[in-house]
């Protein structure tokens, strides 16, 4: 990038600073290997590619390869996708009023073309950013040939005057406007075939063809594609020719790992700053929302093919966090700490996010959120505690035992959605040997902790079958498993609506 560049206002000016273009993919390039020589990494914000997709991609440019990001839903896809106008110069000059960002050293339009050859020198120059050399084109099934190559307009032939055999009357549509920048077509299966065809005519020969008009646009653009595996069978494909010019296919994927997913959710969350004020999150938490997320991906009642989003994990954290601080609003307190019975304040995030094979739809969405729900906090109880499954039951070794006692004795807890701190604090105290469980494996957690993993302790135990977990009226009730099997009342307080979270 040349010094003083805003004071160049015509190609003469441009010559004598000694200013050389690029064509984009060189452009690219030559960013790419100084960011890459000074150890930094454009794609900053992309968390858990570092060693997969982010290589492929670095490859892909320095090969100036047009790129297809493949991958289900939620997959970053859009977002590298945008990223890449860091690898841009920040300003580059057009020839000033060209529709095509033109290059004043190497003219495409008619226009342009017809400027420098008039003024010579003298033609004026203008500097566009790099944010405005990127666009962007969901692909619906309404997608035209007008709306990405272009068009002839009547308007403009009868405007100035022209014959429509004219080149002029022409007007052009996204890509031939994305000249010497970036342009991405999400979901390229919904094209029709058809305009399949003409982006590989471009790719490929370099041409245009508009209602008879065939026009020789050498286009300098760098295309990235981004497509759902699930739609080349659903709701369309990519026809081989245009598959086969596409350069290289890059697989994306899901996180890994809970951490992974947690980095993800944290960053691109959105919360108000008195939301983190009022609402203290523990990484108990923040390892269930992810868990759930995981627990969607490997559910039997979950289209694998349509994938679930990391956005179900980011709306499930805004949600919760949401859910806690409506409940210090009613009860007029300060702050509080968001509490495992508040993970009923994420299925509206789940049940819009996930897609459900048929066995799912038989059992409604809100129960298969609430079943994933119930899962990830099995999955993770073991995390925390012995697992049930491996202590037997009848031994002084049992951890659980004085629990579970206590309610096989007809004793309850109800944990209503809207108890005060202090309220919530008395509920978990009340049973015999929930502290004392707590404290002795997490005995250096602090006590707002302690109380949350009480209750943690209360769900896991439901989960491994040896209390029972109900909805009341406005919140939960655990009661003892096998005393609940025959209670005549039962069927009164549970309702399959809201679902019993097991």
């Amino acid at each position: 990038m040349i010094k003083n560049f805003e004071k160049i206002k015509t190609l003469g000016q441009l010559k004598s600073s000694g200013y050389n273009s690029l064509p984009i993919k060189e452009e690219m390039r030559k960013n790419l290997i100084d960011i890459l020589k000074n150890k930094k990494n454009p794609f900053d914000n992309i968390i858990g590619y570092d060693e997969t997709v982010i290589p492929d991609i670095q490859t892909a440019i320095l090969s100036k390869h047009n790129i297809i990001l493949l991958g289900l839903r939620g997959q970053a896809k859009t977002k590298i996708a945008r990223m890449m106008i860091h690898l841009l110069d920040e300003y580059i000059p057009i020839v000033e009023g060209s529709e095509l960002n033109d290059d004043p050293f190497n003219p495409l339009s008619r226009y342009a073309k017809d400027r420098v050859s008039e003024l010579g020198d003298d033609t004026p120059v203008t500097w566009i950013h790099k944010n405005e050399r990127y666009t962007e084109k969901l692909a619906t099934p309404d997608v035209t040939i007008a709306d990405l190559i272009g068009d002839v307009d009547p308007i403009k032939a009868a405007s100035l005057k022209l014959h429509y055999s004219d080149e002029r009357v022409i007007h052009f549509g996204l890509i031939p406007r994305s000249h010497r920048g970036i342009f991405v077509i999400n979901e390229l299966p919904d094209l029709q075939a058809r305009i399949q065809v003409a982006l590989f005519n471009i790719l490929q020969e370099k041409d245009v063809q508009i209602r008879g008009f065939k026009i020789r646009l050498p286009l300098d653009v760098q295309f990235v594609f981004t497509a759902n595996p699930e739609d080349y069978t659903n709701r369309g494909s990519i026809v081989t020719p245009l598959k086969d010019r596409i350069d290289s296919q890059i697989l994306t994927h899901y996180p890994k790992t809970i951490s992974i997913s947690k980095k993800i959710t944290e960053q691109e969350a959105r919360l108000a700053a008195e939301q983190t004020q009022k609402v203290k999150t523990s990484e108990l938490i923040k390892n269930l929302i992810e868990q759930i997320a995981f627990e969607a991906r490997d559910s039997e009642f979950v289209d694998s093919k349509s994938g679930v989003s990391a956005r179900l994990t980011i709306s499930a954290y805004e949600n919760i966090v949401s859910y806690a601080e409506r409940r210090t609003l009613i009860n007029n307190e300060k702050s509080t700490n968001i509490r495992i019975s508040d993970l009923i304040g994420v299925i509206p995030s789940i049940t819009g996010k996930v897609e459900l094979v048929y066995e799912g739809e038989q059992e409604g969405p809100v129960k298969v959120a609430s079943i994933l729900i119930g899962k990830a906090i099995k999955t993770q109880f073991a995390h925390y505690f012995p697992s049930p499954d491996k202590v037997k039951k009848k031994s002084e070794s049992n951890p659980y035992q004085e629990i579970v006692a206590w309610f096989s004795k007809g004793n309850h807890v109800d944990l209503l959605n809207n108890l005060t701190n202090a309220e919530y604090k008395k509920a978990l105290l009340a049973v015999p040997g929930l502290k004392e469980l707590v404290n002795k494996f997490h005995k250096d957690e602090p006590e707002e902790n302690k109380l949350l993993l009480m209750e943690f302790a209360l769900h896991g135990l439901s989960e491994y079958s040896m209390l029972s977990k109900y909805h009341i009226d406005f919140g939960l009730q655990f009661k003892d498993m096998l005393s609940s099997m025959f209670s005549q009342s039962e069927p009164d307080e549970y309702s399959e609506e809201e679902d019993d979270y097991r």
